[in-house]
């Protein structure tokens, strides 16, 4: 694509802004996924969203593809919420979308304003950020306020230190790499969530993330 050179391209052209950019391209990619059998088969998950209007844009689309083409079953559309704008707005963003799905890697580098593979600021990327947390809680809320499945992927779905602390949040769907789904789910069996919702509510309510950490590794005890 021609797409120039960019002094920060992480907050340049990428995500669904591309494909909003390039709408050949979106279309292609829709008509693709529409073709896929049996029909109804595949979810599209938008990435880097940041506003409702990109959701309803998409949503447009596909959905006039899908009559031109003859489809008879709708497509899910879903937001990945990888931005604080996404967190903020996840109560807007539900009532738009069919499911939402927690970027937490990217949601933690914007949230902090830290590029985690700068070695000068690497250090200071923590999913334990009370910041971070808050994100996550909130967009947790807002999926099961408004009915719909709400997932955690990125590095903390797959970390069974956090596993515990994101089943005290309300989650309840976790997208990880194969080689950590085993360790999780027997994190999951041996959970007890009557015990560990109310002390995620105290950690939730603390602001130092030494605190949260120590906190966190008590969960690991319950």
């Amino acid at each position: 694509l021609p797409i120039a050179g960019e002094e920060n391209p992480a907050l340049g052209l990428r995500g669904i802004r591309v494909g909003l950019a390039y709408r050949d391209l979106l279309e292609t990619q829709i008509r693709a996924i529409l073709r896929t059998q049996p029909a109804g088969q595949c979810r599209i998950m938008l990435p880097m969203v940041a506003s409702v209007a990109e959701v309803h844009a998409v949503r447009e689309v596909v959905e006039r593809l899908r009559v031109e083409m003859g489809m008879a079953t709708p497509v899910e559309v879903g937001v990945m919420v990888e931005t604080p704008a996404a967190a903020i707005t996840a109560d807007l963003l539900a009532a738009a979308a069919d499911f939402l799905s927690i970027g937490t890697n990217d949601l933690i580098q914007y949230t902090l304003a830290i590029d985690r593979v700068d070695y000068e600021v690497a250090h200071l990327y923590n999913p334990l950020h009370p910041a971070v947390l808050q994100l996550i809680s909130m967009t947790i809320a807002a999926g099961h306020k408004a009915g719909i499945d709400v997932a955690v992927c990125g590095e903390m779905a797959g970390d069974v230190k956090l596993t515990r602390l994101l089943l005290g949040m309300g989650l309840r769907e976790f997208s990880m790499h194969p080689a950590q789904l085993l360790s999780v789910k027997q994190e999951i069996l041996n959970s007890d969530l009557a015990r560990i919702m109310p002390q995620t509510r105290k950690i939730m309510r603390s602001m130092e993330p030494n605190v949260i950490a120590d906190a966190v590794e008590q969960l690991q005890l319950m």
